[in-house]
């Protein structure tokens, strides 16, 4: 149990001083590392899910996953308040508090693979203006 607080109480400190360094980040960056606990928490349940995994080992990893999830909900926030685009990372990590994680894996992967793209370059060989509205013959 005292084992269980001192874990808890880390996170909580741990949350707050990314929260305190956050003011100088954009929301992309903000949005990738709460993407970092995401990926680990879709990868911890996932294993729990596995055939055949002890009792056990299975609460454990849901257990990691869940804390992982809450760890990245804070990181999110922080990224809509950057930039409100993430708002819906922001708002599907909050939804594990109440819906299973199953639900959620297919649009938290989703959404992480949008933070983990650069979409803000364009592929090599593409013109730069790229708006059909502004080319020749219309």
């Amino acid at each position: 149990m005292r084992r269980r607080l001192l874990l808890v109480g880390a996170a909580a400190l741990t949350g707050a001083l990314i929260l305190a360094g956050c003011g100088q980040q954009g929301g992309l960056t903000l949005a990738r590392q709460a993407c970092v606990h995401v990926n680990r928490s879709v990868h911890d349940f996932t294993l729990s899910t596995r055939p055949g995994l002890s009792l056990p080992a299975s609460t454990r990893l849901h257990q990691s996953a869940d804390l992982e999830l809450r760890q990245a909900l804070p990181l999110a926030a922080a990224a809509n308040s950057a930039d409100g685009t993430w708002n819906s990372l922001m708002t599907t990590i909050s939804e594990g508090a109440t819906v299973d994680e199953s639900h959620l894996v297919p649009a938290l992967k989703a959404q992480c693979n949008m933070a983990d793209t650069n979409i803000n370059v364009n592929p090599a060989g593409s013109p730069a203006n790229v708006n059909p509205e502004g080319s020749a013959g219309s």
